[in-house]
């Protein structure tokens, strides 16, 4: 008998008042909001703007939550399309079902069109996200503890945590997957913030750090789970997941680090000046035109005809002035 254990709640919705609020929902919700407030204070630490996370995340987010899904709907396709089972129900997000490889994926997918539509790198932005995504996942596994899913062997230790009888699930105590793979997110922000401080991580390497530190807890998390799942040569198709992945974001830093040591100056490039300098380059055109016009006024035919004119009346003046200047000196002598 457990002398202490972690309870589970007797329901996976919240009743506000007629409004009832699914746990699953609030834990993606809360984690989303919290992970996207640190992204905006290390996008702006890196020298980028306040609100163009928020803008980048209108595409991310969305994307991300379907990539999840998808990649939960595919690799248990049993739960929705094998004998007895209703399609529909892959449509139940509450119910619980993302999948993080296929939510980083399509994820980074739309966080690149934002990116683009913002004249941004994808890589810096990135770095900037690592942690706080991994943050996010910190809060989001308690939506498995509201719905009583994804837990590990049974156990007796003092943090096991109470299953009770439902659907798919016995009655016990099971190590609390949930919980350790949650305090592993944890961590990993942890080390990713300090590493890219220590070492001025660049050009996604701070991402990729993130990548390998997650895969690495989820190899042995993953391992302990007994929900079903697909094998693949006696491991849980996860399992391999993260051993690829793994060995994918370690061989991208060190191949990043040979090619592209540092990281990036300018993170996000100012459009304000940018519209700044191109007015005052058309102003300075609009000038050097004007003046352009002027003097092709000047030099034109009718001015240099106006002008030779004007200096033959005064020639002539001056040659009438001298004649009446002699003859009044002539009458003086005579006279």
């Amino acid at each position: 008998m457990n002398l202490a254990s972690i309870p589970s709640p007797s329901s996976g919705v919240l009743e506000i008042g007629p409004i009832p609020l699914r746990g699953y929902a609030l834990a993606i919700i809360v984690g989303l909001f919290f992970g996207l407030w640190v992204l905006n204070r290390r996008w702006v630490a890196r020298g980028g703007k306040h609100g163009t996370s928020w803008d980048i995340a209108v595409w991310a987010v969305p994307f991300g939550l379907l990539g999840g899904r998808l990649y939960h709907v595919i690799t248990d396709y049993q739960l929705y399309f094998g004998e007895n089972r209703n399609w529909v129900d892959a449509f139940k997000v509450w119910e619980g079902g993302l999948g993080i490889w296929g939510a980083v994926a399509l994820g980074a997918l739309g966080a690149w069109i934002g990116c683009r539509r913002r004249g941004i790198a994808l890589p810096p932005f990135a770095d900037a996200t690592a942690p706080a995504l991994a943050l996010a996942q910190a809060f989001g596994r308690w939506g498995n503890w509201f719905n009583q899913e994804l837990y590990g062997k049974p156990t007796d230790l003092p943090w096991a945590l109470e299953i009770s009888d439902g659907p798919n699930r016995v009655a016990g105590t099971y190590h609390p997957t949930f919980l350790y793979e949650s305090l592993w997110c944890v961590g990993v922000a942890l080390l990713v913030m300090w590493a890219d401080r220590r070492f001025k991580l660049g050009h996604g390497r701070a991402f990729a750090l993130y990548v390998a530190a997650y895969c690495a807890g989820r190899g042995w998390i993953e391992y302990m789970r007994v929900d079903e799942a697909h094998h693949v040569l006696g491991l849980r198709l996860n399992v391999w997941t993260a051993i690829i992945v793994f060995t994918l974001a370690v061989a991208y830093i060190v191949i990043s680090a040979k090619l592209r040591p540092g990281r990036e100056e300018i993170v996000e490039p100012d459009q304000d000046a940018a519209d700044g300098g191109a007015a005052k380059g058309v102003a300075a055109s609009t000038d050097s035109s004007a003046d352009d016009s002027q003097d092709d006024a000047t030099d034109s035919p009718e001015t240099r005809a106006d002008a030779a004119g004007s200096d033959g009346a005064k020639a002539q003046a001056d040659e009438a002035g001298s004649e009446d200047s002699d003859d009044r000196g002539s009458i003086s002598r005579q006279s």
